[in-house]
């Protein structure tokens, strides 16, 4: 008698998280307006969109909190943030990368 084989496969392992699994999140891109608080900025985001009634381009701005581990980012810089967990009650967005460094460190009326 041959002995009965297993059909059971191992459990799979779990699955790196690769950018291309994580390409569904969304991403902005906008200037560090505060870095006071340990390892979290502050970004403002820019957006134009024709205004719903009078159709003129209106500038609307929105301010995210966003985890930046190392603490690279200076006031000024225009970074790119992306959406994850919640990391706090504000903090639902990371850094991803400094896309241009600020040359000059001005105050931003907020």
């Amino acid at each position: 008698m041959s002995e009965p084989t297993s059909t059971a496969s191992p459990a799979p392992a779990a699955a790196p998280t690769t950018p291309a699994a994580r390409s569904n999140r969304k991403e902005r891109i906008g200037e560090v307006i505060s870095n006071k608080m340990t390892k979290t900025i502050v970004v403002r985001v820019q957006r134009r969109f024709p205004h719903p009634k009078f159709k003129k381009v209106v500038t609307g701005y929105k301010k995210f909190y966003a985890h930046d581990e190392k603490c690279e980012a200076k006031v000024g810089d225009r970074v790119r943030i992306e959406e994850s967990r919640p990391l706090s009650k504000t903090k639902r967005w990371r850094l991803v990368q400094v896309v241009e460094k600020a040359t000059e460190v001005a105050p931003v009326n907020a």
